[in-house]
């Protein structure tokens, strides 16, 4: 039986509407969504102070020198507030827009390298993966270098096709050195090794050298060097400890240590692999068993299917090795998979398929289950409240999963297969979205924009603010101010190291300063308050929650 959407007349118009669909539920809770600590805060604050300050060279946190990352999603976002206002969508903005572009690559890339009906089941099969999406609405920077990175691996793909121009094949290959030039300024020069490692296994395992002498080598590094080096220049230039912080100790240090206590055991992105790929994770390991069995070629014509796999593979096992991990690192190889499976996609026939998705239904039954039972987590009678309302959130987002799982088994035992992957896409991301939205119910405990609503009538911009042995990462977007950290460092150390006016290194010493203020705030956790009050240090509670406090000079 043909699917509707594979026929001649209407398909455009039909793949249309599905894009139109696919982009209101994409960007419908950019808004919606609290900020939550530390990543949204952090990221969301940066940009902040660069319009604050105009000073968009030296990028800063709490008004600190922050050295971590490159500019580039600082100044997407600067822009946005610039131009939208400062709001939890326009922070958001960047990473909703860079995922979304994701998309539509994949879309252009798999019709370019594979054919129309490839190229379209990687774009759906992308756009209902879980990682990828919820990553695409979290504000940190892995969204923005994975798209780089693959706009960089695009044009390394199209521009190594012997069977096109000598021109575009140059002009695909610039793109993709400009593009690599993009991810070094996103996070840093992985976006220049990771490509680069990558294309020398390749090269080994395929015993190709001739690829290198199509990289056009010296302009393509003259091309990056263009897009990256004003901006180290700049830096450098107005921060001589730029230099040891970026590149030595966030590049170097970051990956062969723990010095960050983000380690974790090998196996760490095992479950994260799985779950992430989800609901298509059994059809990504098919896949990439038939991609390596299949992808053999006598020729020595670029392979494209066999770069892909490496790729994936590659930066599986980077990020296992390093000594940093978390969840979003395995993003640049879901756009790489998704290629690959919209090309398997597009050759199985239904059964197949089915029998590929079908062992997904449990696991949406066990959420649905148990998602009544949310508020076990609890370890507080707030938190009991508020995981008891996150349950219906997440009851609803099962079902929604498990409706589109089963309508996606009804459509391919009716042959239907396109309609199927649509239907099965669209309801993991909407109950993605739905589940993301309905962490709204207890942002409490992750975002400050309570305390930031009950004290915002206290908070002048003449009056200090000090933040006593703690920060609360979203708390000066809210308020639109930074503080006066006292007796606490953490992320912020190089820059106090850099700058060690701007704090106060003891409670001794805040206790002096504060009893000598006419006006002052002050927001401290629980326990630091209770320890203060002992003191007899002259305070009045203005705000106090289940964590913080903040007391102003009476």
């Amino acid at each position: 039986m043909e699917s509707p959407l594979n026929t001649r007349t209407g398909a455009s118009r039909r793949w249309l509407w599905l894009l139109l669909a696919v982009t209101v539920i994409w960007f419908s809770n950019i808004e919606y969504r609290k900020l939550i600590k530390p990543d949204e805060g952090r990221y969301a604050e940066i940009p902040r102070e660069m319009v604050a300050s105009g000073d968009w060279v030296t990028p800063r946190l709490n008004d600190l020198k922050y050295f971590e990352k490159p500019p580039l999603q600082y100044w997407a976002t600067a822009t946005a507030y610039t131009v939208f206002g400062e709001h939890q969508w326009t922070s958001r903005l960047w990473v909703s827009l860079t995922g979304f572009a994701g998309l539509l690559l994949v879309w252009f890339a798999g019709t370019r390298l594979f054919g129309r009906e490839a190229g379209r089941y990687a774009a759906v099969l992308l756009g209902g993966s879980w990682l990828y999406v919820f990553m695409s609405h979290l504000n940190t920077l892995d969204m923005g270098v994975t798209f780089f990175l693959t706009l960089g691996i695009v044009g390394l793909l199209l521009g190594q096709q012997a069977h096109i121009h000598a021109r575009a094949r140059r002009n695909w290959i610039w793109l993709a050195w400009a593009a690599l030039g993009l991810a070094v300024l996103s996070k840093g020069l992985m976006g220049l090794v990771l490509p680069g490692a990558a294309l020398v296994i390749y090269s080994l395992l395929q015993r190709d050298a001739a690829l290198w002498k199509r990289m056009h080598l010296i302009t393509g590094l003259l091309l990056c060097l263009l897009i990256t080096a004003p901006w180290f220049y700049l830096v450098m230039k107005a921060n001589p400890e730029f230099f040891q912080r970026f590149f030595i100790y966030e590049h170097y240090t970051r990956f062969t240590t723990k010095d960050l206590g983000r380690y974790q055991p090998w196996y760490y992105f095992v479950p994260v692999l799985l779950a992430g790929m989800l609901p298509w994770t059994i059809l990504m390991f098919d896949t990439m068993l038939r991609t390596w069995r299949g992808s053999v070629r006598t020729d020595k014509a670029f392979n494209p299917e066999r770069f892909l796999l490496v790729w994936a593979v590659f930066i599986y096992c980077f990020f296992t090795i390093s000594g940093s991990k978390l969840p979003s690192y395995l993003l640049p190889m879901f756009p790489a998979l998704a290629l690959l499976m919209g090309k398997q996609l597009a050759e199985m026939n239904e059964r197949k398929l089915f029998w590929l998705i079908a062992p997904i239904v449990p696991l949406a039954v066990l959420g649905v289950a148990l998602s009544p039972f949310t508020a076990r987590l609890a370890d507080t009678p707030l938190q009991v409240q508020m995981y008891g309302e996150y349950a219906v959130w997440l009851g609803v987002s099962a079902l929604i999963w498990l409706s589109g799982l089963l309508a996606a088994l009804i459509f391919l035992r009716r042959r239907n297969k396109v309609v199927a992957v649509v239907l099965l896409s669209l309801g993991s991301l909407l109950a993605a979205q739905i589940g993301a939205a309905g962490y709204n119910t207890i942002a409490k405990e992750r975002s400050a924009y309570l305390i930031a609503d009950a004290i915002r009538p206290y908070v002048k911009p003449e009056v200090p603010f000090y933040s006593v042995a703690t920060y609360e990462q979203t708390l000066p977007f809210y308020l639109k101010r930074t503080f006066t950290l006292v007796a606490y460092q953490d992320e912020m150390a190089f820059g106090i190291l850099q700058e060690p006016q701007r704090w106060i290194p003891d409670i001794a010493t805040f206790t002096k300063v504060w009893q000598a203020q006419p006006e002052a705030l002050a927001i401290m956790q629980v326990y630091k308050y209770q320890e203060l009050k002992q003191q007899d240090l002259p305070m009045k509670v203005i705000y106090q929650d289940s964590q913080h406090v903040v007391v102003s000079k009476p």
